[in-house]
């Protein structure tokens, strides 16, 4: 049984956090300027309500894991919702129970922050993601438009 912590993401942790966030950004063939790098570094670390949240996920003092999520207000409750915006496992770790307790761990604070939902996209063919994702929360029928 393996065993996983999982906690806020601190100052120390950045290596380990750019090492994990670009593996993620590299899984869907993307990447981001030192600009954007060292901004989101910074707001993963500002105490503001509206900013962004970052966990980490340790197997043995190891950085295995990363999740990033936002609170922000919306029309619909009066609660917050959740965004869980960026979800990363290394890939010899899939499968043992990462990625689920990385999520958990975002509803936890979101249970704690009163928010009305929390929600994430993934793409259609990311079949390893959505079998997890199929047995902790619920396929919406939304497709997602954004500006070209």
């Amino acid at each position: 049984m393996t065993t996983i912590t999982i906690r806020p993401l601190v100052r120390a942790d950045h290596a380990e956090w750019r090492r994990l966030w670009t593996a993620y950004l590299a899984f869907y063939e993307t990447s981001v300027s030192e600009e954007v790098y060292a901004s989101t570094w910074q707001r993963l670390l500002d105490e503001g309500k509206y900013e962004p949240n970052g966990l980490i996920a340790e197997v043995d003092g190891k950085a295995v894991g990363l999740v990033h999520y936002i609170f922000h207000r919306t029309c619909w409750a009066v609660g917050d919702n959740c965004y869980l915006q960026d979800l990363y496992a290394d890939p010899d770790m899939r499968g043992t129970g990462v990625g689920r307790a990385l999520i958990e761990a975002v509803y936890e604070k979101a249970d704690q922050a009163g928010a009305a939902n929390v929600y994430w996209m993934t793409q259609h063919f990311n079949d390893t993601a959505r079998r997890l994702y199929d047995r902790i929360a619920t396929l919406t029928p939304f497709i997602k438009y954004q500006r070209g």
